[in-house]
């Protein structure tokens, strides 16, 4: 996707969760704290600061897994999953970082029929 691109569905998505959670408009972390719940599999509770760190970081390692960079290892008595890293994630720009994950966050949400 182009970078034009990729900000226009990314406005759309941000207007369609803001809608469907009944919130202001969702900036990245947002969006990554609420893929890694839905990838915890747990449901909406109350998460504590460091866990909902933990959820970002989940939602980071499986997006970053459709790129080849993590693999998922299993999960800990708790439930919570556990990625590897397989290859070194590259040196990015900030602008460059930006639109990867907004295009992997775009991905994610399609794959789940969210838009």
């Amino acid at each position: 996707m182009q970078a034009a691109e990729i900000n226009t569905k990314w406005k759309h998505l941000q207007q369609v969760i803001a809608d469907r959670f009944e919130m202001d408009t969702p900036d990245i972390k947002i969006m990554l704290f609420l893929i890694g719940v839905q990838e915890l599999g747990k449901g909406p509770q109350a998460f504590s600061k460091r866990e909902k760190e933990e959820l970002m970081h989940i939602a980071n390692c499986r997006l970053f897994s459709s790129l080849g960079f993590y693999e998922l290892e299993g999960s800990d008595e708790q439930g919570w999953p556990h990625w590897k890293l397989i290859k070194p994630i590259p040196n990015y720009t900030l602008m460059e970082q930006e639109m990867i994950i907004k295009s992997l966050v775009i991905d994610y949400f399609e794959d789940q029929n969210i838009i």
